[in-house]
């Protein structure tokens, strides 16, 4: 959960500074507003890439505990085989995660919903 948190973070951070920056181009009041565009493509970017460890991170995590209650069954250490619940917080961060993807590419390419 906290990578998510640090992640919607970074990921609303650079957005914003981007769109604000590019919002005062657009209406003359800088010259140029590349490198804080630059910065805010560049912290959503780190958002994204610190989602994508963390996702990674909690699928082999997981595995493991799907591992280790196998070997407990086997074992005779647990009688029952009960499925874990599907993660909502991998849920959760797969939703970030494209959200994440969309606002880099209307960032980067001027395309789609935020562009």
């Amino acid at each position: 959960m906290a990578i998510i948190r640090t992640s919607l973070s970074l990921i609303s951070f650079g957005f914003t500074i981007y769109q604000f920056f590019q919002k005062l181009k657009d209406s003359n009041v800088l010259a140029s507003a590349r490198p804080a565009r630059n910065f805010g493509t560049s912290l959503l970017l780190l958002g994204m890439g610190m989602l994508i460890l963390g996702i990674a991170y909690h699928v082999l995590f997981m595995l493991e505990l799907r591992r280790a209650r196998d070997e407990m069954k086997s074992a005779g250490l647990i009688r029952g085989q009960s499925k874990f619940p599907p993660s909502l917080t991998l849920i959760t961060a797969l939703a970030l995660l494209a959200i994440g993807a969309i606002a880099a590419l209307s960032m980067i390419l001027h395309i789609g919903p935020y562009g």
